[in-house]
Parts: C-alpha cells; structure tokens; sequence
C-alpha cells in the first residue's frame, strides 16, 4: 500500500494505492486542529486501509506554515557575527507599496534582547580573518538560557562560503545547552544573502520544537496502527519528499508542504494529455492556491516569503518551493463590509470549526460556500456525497445582513460575494502567468480541490485559457498528487563569477561535489543509483543587477564552447520574464543541483469503453446563478454515469459526491478516456 495524507484547513484528505491490485482509493474527514493527526488516523479508518501492509506514506500539513503566522512557535534566540545582531530588524529596506505613508516594518521573530554577538569574522571568500571567541559564545549562551529561550539560532557572515566557525559554535551551545533545538545556518542554506539566511536560521528554530513533537505524535499513532517507522515520509515545500527524521531536522523545508503537491499532480495529469504547459488551480476551504508549469517543469524558486501583502514585506526563506501564490479565499472565506463600507471576502475563514453557516456547526458568518448554495451551485442535499447535508436558511440568514447593507435581494448579495471571490482568484492566476511574461491562452487551466471545478468555469471565461480540466476526484486531488512525488534533494552554493571569465574546471568541481553528497543523501535513504536523476540549473544575471533567473544547465562535462549557449538561454529567459535583455556582461550568482530519487507512482488507467447514454447520467434540472448571464434551469447530471467522449453543453452542472462542476452556458464539457472532465468555449 502507498498512502498520502493531506491536512488542510477545513478537511484532511487521503488517497492510497493498493499495488498488488492497481485500486486507487481516496476519502476526506474534517480535520481535527486541537489534534491533527486525529484526522489523519481517522482517514485511515474510515478508507479501510490495510495500515500494516503500507509500505511509503508520504504527509502534507499546513502545522509549519501555521505555526509561523499564528506566531505559535518556540521562543527563539539567535547568536551572530558582530555588529550583525539587528540584520532581522534591517531586512532589506523595502518597501512593497512605496506610497503607503503608514508602512511599518514586519516585527523580527527574535527581539533584540535574545539576540547575541560574538566575535569572529570570515570573508566572502571565506577565508578567516577572525578566530572564534570561545568565551562570546559560552557567554551568550548562558544569557540566552537565563533568559528562557527555547531554540537557538546560529548565523555567521559568510558562512555559506566557510562554515566551521559556525560548526565549532554549534558544538559549545550543544555541550552547554543539549537539550535547546539548535539550527545552523550553513545546515539549512548555503546560499548567500545575510539578511535572508538569518531569517531561515531563526524560522527553522523557531518551529522546531512545534515540527518535532507533532510529527513524533503522528509517528506513534502511525506505528501503533502498525505501520513501519521507515516508510514514514513528509511533503518538501520543493515538490518532493523526504523521512519523518529529515522534516524533523528542517522544519523549514515543509513549509507549503501541502499545496505544492497538487502542482506536482497537475504535472502529471499535464503529461498524461500531452499538454505540458497548464496552470494548477487549488480551490480548498480556507485558501486558494494557484502555480504555473512550463514544459512539464514546476516552477522553483528560493526567493520565497511568508506573510508578504502590499502592507508588508513578509519574512524571507532561502529553501527551494515550488513558486506558489495563495490568497485567502476559499470555500469557508467570510464576507465581510470594511469600513468604508465595501464588501470584502476572506482571508479570515470560518475554517473546519465552526465551518460556513450552511453546515450547522455554528458558524453565522456569510462565506462563499454559503454564497454557492444560495446560487444554486451546491446541492444542499449531496454535500460529501450527503454526509453534511446543508441548511439553506442559515445560509440565507447570514447572508441576510449583506443584502440589507447594499439594499439587494439575498440571492444578489450571494452573487456579488462569488464575484469578488472570483476576482480574488483571477489577480493570483495572472500573478503566475501574465504578470510574468505568460499568455494565459497557451495553458490549460487544472481545477482541483473542494472549489475548484466550481470556480473554473467563471475564471476560464475571464482567463481565456485553452481548456479547464478537472481531474478525477478533483477534491483529494493534492492528496494523490502526494504518490506521484519522487525523493528530493535541492544543493545550492554560491560564487559569484563573470561568464566571460568562469573557469569551466571550477564550475565542474561545484556540481562534482554537490552531485557526490547529493549521491551519499539518497544511497542513505535507500534510493539505487539507477533511479538518481540530477540536474543543473544556475541562478544568472546581468552584471550590476541584484536579483536573478533560474537557468537550465546540460549535462554532462561544462567546457568553453558551452558557455555561449548557456548565456543565451539567460538572455532569452530573461527577455521573457521582464521583456528585455542587455548587452551587458553576464553574471553566474549560484549553482543549483536538483537530486531526484525516483519513486513508484499510480497510473491512471483508462476507463472501460462501454458506457450508457448521457440520458442515464441526467439527474434532474434546478434555477443556477450563471452571474452576468442571469438564473437558467441547469441540467444536473451524475458525473461517473457520464459517457466517455460526448459533449454536455451548458448551462449544466455536473455532481460528485465532493465536487461540483459548474459548466456555463457558453461552454462545453465532456469526459474524456481517463475520468477528466474537459470545459471548452462554445464556438
């Protein structure tokens, strides 16, 4: 059995692959957040799945990113190189909305009395220029300790370039402190950026602790059930996996362990339809998610920020992530009337607990489930297959104050709350594509998640994509998308060096030596050389600039015939991104290798090619909200009766028992080989 589990914010999913059979199931249960892994369990249970025969169980959880934003992590201190105690107070000086006269900077997750200097300084080089003070560093420690800390931090200047002062401090804190999670620099990133490696130290410190007791917590319900400590995996945020023991050393490289795994699915059902270049689209309860893959490729960056909005500048992490944008806007987001007296929606959700007001649990404040319903778009009867049947006239009595504010019918009012979500999604899909040099008509738009085949119509309209496809059992999908993810290992190192003047050797002895660890790393977690894959990519830019593009390397040996072609794939990458390239020497900043360990995955077998007639799968008709194109009587069909191949044309909607597909009526649908539901324009 391979089985994925993934937390979510409002429901936890699970999918399994029983190998013997090829039988691939999946099920969802709310998620429990005074206990996570109660849920995960409680997938297990109600799937049915064999626990002891499980022989990979890969996780997804959103624990590390919450931890972060609800400021729920270990009091955490750092120890620095001095006169770089107030690099997290600095940061980078930016400011994301230059006109917001009220800006104020985000507060460092270390205050500055548990922030400590020693004495001791490494060039760029990393040459030494100044020994180690042993006595600084015992010092610290023991203010650091009687102060309460709970984790430490270590960063030095320059010590991706040279880490053993960092390696011999590491060694005096863990002699005096061996109990306190401590996180090394150099361990975590050995790339170059002070202010951003000081940022990642700190953050990975800061959840250790929460990281390490909650997946030990998982480990013990895991193995209790019979499942064997060595096939436990976690969900990477660079769209891989590694052991339980490597997530509870990192914390910091989960992260968006969860929503990254849906873009690695979409990748391969991309693949599997020969369209390489698609959009994914994660719709859940709490956010939407949203990632562009090019070529078959997620796209990867090391730039990543936590919390970054246009009021604030967020919180730099230099590890690997599959570039993600995701805004607060989900099934359980709650309409709201800001202050100037305009209708908002999310990022605040009403969440699992006490969930939209339609559930009954609670809840009294608008979302955009209930919004949905009161569209006509959710049958309130087959909500989880009928398992949570929804009340109509809560959600029409916590709608209620929003239509009286801007004196409109309730069914308007649910309306204008769809839109605004609407909108909210279609500025995060062109914040992947158009903003970066991408013509969305040359996508095809991946819909999944709880909200995602009932959004896609509506943004496909406005988007003007190739084709919206949703996947089977599109409201697990990240969940399977998990069993599609191979072992994953990303090395970067920095040295800053002219392509007109790189020494081909020294490039070559770089990835030499990464590729040699990167070897050591996967042999130890079990992978045979035959399912290594390698590959190399360079971080690039014109000389004087500050940031860069990622660059795809060749294989093989780097010579000087080499360097031409690998200074015009950056011309071109970067002429694309920012619509220019200068004549202007070329900079290599950091070199990127990207270790794979492949991993067996499900197929998607083909569906058997007889079938029924559309007229079978017609469940009914009932009045739908299609926005500017008014209610219309919606043909309502059961979507696994639908026959393979043959065009349902809108207005329709087509029902499952944890996802509803909305077709327009100026669109069309139909069900291809492999259960995939394809939505084209008409005409």
């Amino acid at each position: 059995m391979r089985v994925a589990s993934d937390i979510g914010g409002t429901f936890t999913d699970l999918a399994y692959l029983d190998e013997e059979t090829g039988r691939v199931g999946m099920t969802k249960v709310s998620t429990t957040p005074a206990d996570f892994s109660e849920a995960v369990v409680g997938t297990l249970r109600k799937a049915g799945v064999d626990v002891p025969r499980t022989s990979f169980f890969v996780h997804g959880s959103t624990v590390i990113i919450n931890a972060l934003t609800e400021r729920k992590g270990a009091k955490t201190a750092l120890i620095t190189t001095q006169g770089f105690r107030d690099v997290l107070e600095i940061g980078r000086a930016n400011r994301p909305d230059i006109y917001n006269m009220s800006y104020t900077k985000p507060k460092p997750f270390v205050p500055r009395y548990l922030r400590r200097e020693v004495h001791e300084r490494v060039n760029y080089k990393g040459e030494e220029l100044a020994p180690l003070n042993e006595a600084d560093v015992r010092q610290a420690v023991e203010k650091i300790l009687a102060e309460g800390a709970q984790a430490i931090a270590v960063c030095f200047l320059h010590s991706y370039a040279n880490p053993s002062h960092e390696i011999e401090c590491g060694e005096i804190v863990s002699q005096l402190a061996p109990d306190i999670p401590l996180t090394l620099s150099h361990q975590i990133t050995q790339e170059w950026r002070e202010y951003e490696r000081t940022s990642t130290a700190v953050l990975n410190s800061y959840v250790h602790p929460t990281a390490r007791a909650y997946l030990d917590h998982l480990e013990r319900d895991l193995t209790k059930m019979g499942m064997d400590r060595r096939v436990l995996h976690v969900m990477q945020s660079n769209g891989g996996s590694a052991t339980f023991e490597s997530g509870k050393r990192s914390p910091i490289n989960l992260v968006e362990s969860g929503p990254v795994a849906g873009v690695i699915g979409a990748a391969h059902v991309g693949d599997l339809i020969g369209e390489p270049n698609v959009i994914s689209l994660d719709i859940g309860g709490t956010t939407a998610k949203t990632s562009l893959v090019e070529k078959g490729t997620p796209k990867i960056t090391t730039e990543y920020k936590i919390e970054q909005r246009r009021d604030t500048a967020g919180y730099p992490i230099l590890a690997p992530t599959v570039d993600i944008v995701e805004i607060g806007a989900g099934g359980g987001s709650i309409a709201w009337i800001d202050r100037a007296g305009a209708l908002r929606v999310g990022p605040v959700s009403a969440g699992a607990a006490p969930g939209p007001a339609c559930y009954g649990w609670g809840g009294d404040q608008p979302t955009v489930t209930d919004a949905n319903v009161l569209a006509g778009r959710i049958n309130p009867a087959y909500f989880l297959g009928g398992e949570i049947p929804l009340d109509v006239q809560r959600a029409e009595a916590a709608m209620r104050p929003i239509a009286e504010a801007f004196h409109l019918s309730i069914e308007e009012a649910a309306m204008g709350v769809i839109r605004i979500a609407d909108a909210n999604m279609i500025n995060a899909l062109k914040l992947v594509s158009v903003r970066r040099g991408y013509d969305p008509r040359d996508f095809v738009l991946i819909a999944f998640g709880g909200g995602g085949a009932m959004h896609a119509g509506a943004l496909m309209r406005e988007l003007r994509v190739k084709k919206v496809l949703i996947p089977v059992e599109p409201a697990v999908f990240s969940a399977w998308g998990m069993l599609m993810t191979d072992l994953r290992r990303d090395y970067i190192r920095t040295l800053i060096t002219r392509t007109d003047q790189v020494n081909p050797a020294r490039l070559n002895a770089i990835y030499a030596e990464v590729e040699a660890q990167a070897l050591q790393d996967l042999t130890a977690e079990g992978v045979r050389e035959a399912d290594m894959d390698f590959q190399r990519f360079a971080d690039m830019r014109y000389m004087g600039q500050e940031h860069t593009v990622k660059v795809r390397l060749p294989a093989g040996a780097i010579d000087d015939r080499a360097m031409p072609d690998i200074n015009e794939r950056f011309h071109a990458l970067h002429e694309q991104t920012y619509t220019f390239r200068l004549e202007t020497p070329v900079e290599l900043v950091n070199y990127h290798l990207t270790a794979v360990g492949r991993v067996k995955k499900p197929e998607f077998r083909k569906l058997d090619i007889r079938q029924g007639k559309l007229a079978e799968a017609r469940k009914g008709a009932r009045r739908v909200n299609f926005d500017e194109l008014g209610f219309a009587e919606a043909t309502i069909y059961e979507r696994e009766r639908l026959p393979l191949g043959v065009a349902v044309k809108g207005p329709a909607v087509v029902e499952e028992p944890a996802s509803t597909t909305v077709v327009f009526p100026d669109q069309k649908l139909n069900r291809d080989e492999f259960g995939f539901l394809h939505i084209e324009m008409l005409g």
